[in-house]
């Protein structure tokens, strides 16, 4: 198996008896991106249909805006394009993006994955080597790209367990183990929606976000990392 295998949420819900529920962890204030950054989105909506292929979605305004968000905090954490992530022969595959926390032997070791973002919508292929977020649709199915999401959060959460313990190749991790919540994000370029796994509760945001709201949609980015800084400050 792999995310991909995982079509619905509640396919991650029975596989791991995950709980599931609606609130709202994100509160976005409008956060205008950089100047460079929306000069250069308005000229590429005024003169490419940016919404005319998965492709052009994912280069055109997913990627360039998490890599603007990046900027932000680079310091602090690792921005990945299509890393894959590992866990068990189930959990694994290949979120398109991945914050993590940075490692202190450089920027090829992947340390801990908190945010996991994969675009499915944006790539064909074999499904099989794709893997769906913490930020992903896959055909604008937001069902299965929240089932193969919710797989990849289970598998980030592991990941954070065993490290705590310093048994990263242990198919075994003690819930209490598993403390810090991991996000993610599905989208296809136009609608945004949130998800936080802690423990063994996952929960959907209520309030979903749109790119022609950028402000709105930037600020809720900007949120989620700042609460995976909090924590990590908190540590």
């Amino acid at each position: 198996m792999a995310f991909s295998d995982f079509k619905t949420i509640a396919d991650v819900q029975k596989h791991y008896q995950i709980k599931y529920e609606e609130g709202t962890f994100i509160v976005s204030q409008d956060t205008e991106p950089p100047e460079i950054f929306l000069k250069d989105l308005e000229f590429y909506k005024e003169t490419i249909d940016v919404f005319s292929s998965e492709a052009s979605r994912s280069e055109i305004i997913i990627s360039p805006l998490l890599r603007e968000l990046y900027k932000k905090y680079y310091q602090t954490y690792a921005f990945w394009i299509q890393k894959s992530i590992f866990y068990d022969q189930v959990l694994s595959g290949t979120p398109d993006y991945i914050f993590s926390t940075k490692s202190e032997l450089g920027k090829t070791v992947l340390e801990k994955p908190l945010v996991i973002i994969l675009d499915a919508v944006a790539h064909g292929g074999n499904p099989q080597d794709r893997a769906a977020s913490l930020i992903e649709a896959k055909k604008n199915d937001f069902q299965q790209g929240w089932g193969q999401c919710l797989a990849e959060l289970v598998a980030s959460q592991k990941i954070l367990g065993a490290l705590s313990v310093g048994e990263l190749n242990s198919p075994r991790v003690a819930p209490q183990d598993i403390q810090r919540p991991v996000y993610g994000i599905v989208t296809d370029g136009n609608l945004w929606q949130f998800g936080r796994l802690q423990r063994d509760i996952f929960t959907q945001n209520i309030e979903n976000f749109t790119i022609d709201k950028l402000s709105r949609l930037y600020g809720a980015l900007d949120y989620l990392i700042l609460l995976t800084e909090n924590y990590t400050n908190n540590e």
